[in-house]
C-alpha cells in the first residue's frame, strides 16, 4: 500500500470521526441521540455539534474527488514522491480545516478548504507532468 492510498483511508476515518462529536453533541443538547430520525435532529443542532456535523458533511463531499485524484495519480503517474507528498499535505490541510470548522474560524477554514482543493487538482494533474 502506498502512502497516498493510506492517506485516503486516514481521511475517510477522520471524516467519519467527526460524526462522534455530532452524535455526542446531539445527546447533550437533546438528552439522547435520535436514531429513528437522525437527520431531522442534526438540522436542530447548534454550536460546536452543528459545526462538527457540517465538517463531516464537507469531508464526505471532499472524499470522492480526493480518492479519485489519488487513484488517478497512482495509476497514470510515476511521480510517487509527489503523489505521496501531496496526499499527506491534503490530509494535514484537512485536519487543519476540521479544527478551524470546530473552532468557528471562518477565514482560516475557507483558506484551508481552498488549499485542499488545489492539492486535489495538483494530484489530478500529476500524470500531465510525467
Amino acid at each position: 500500500m502506498t502512502v497516498a492510498i493510506a492517506c485516503v483511508i486516514v481521511f475517510l476515518v477522520l471524516t467519519h470521526g467527526l460524526r462522534v462529536f455530532a452524535i455526542r453533541g446531539a445527546a447533550a443538547q437533546f438528552g439522547r441521540y435520535d436514531n429513528n430520525h437522525p437527520r431531522r435532529q442534526q438540522l436542530q443542532l447548534e454550536g460546536a455539534p452543528a459545526r462538527a456535523q457540517a465538517a463531516h458533511q464537507n469531508g464526505l463531499e471532499a472524499f470522492a474527488p480526493f480518492a479519485a485524484a489519488v487513484l488517478t495519480a497512482q495509476i497514470y503517474s510515476d511521480l510517487d514522491l509527489w503523489r505521496d507528498g501531496l496526499a499527506v499535505a491534503f490530509v494535514l490541510i484537512r485536519i487543519g480545516y476540521f479544527l478551524a470548522y470546530l473552532k468557528d474560524w471562518s477565514t482560516p477554514r475557507s483558506l484551508l478548504w481552498s488549499a485542499g482543493f488545489f492539492v486535489t487538482i495538483a494530484l489530478f494533474c500529476l500524470p500531465l507532468s510525467g
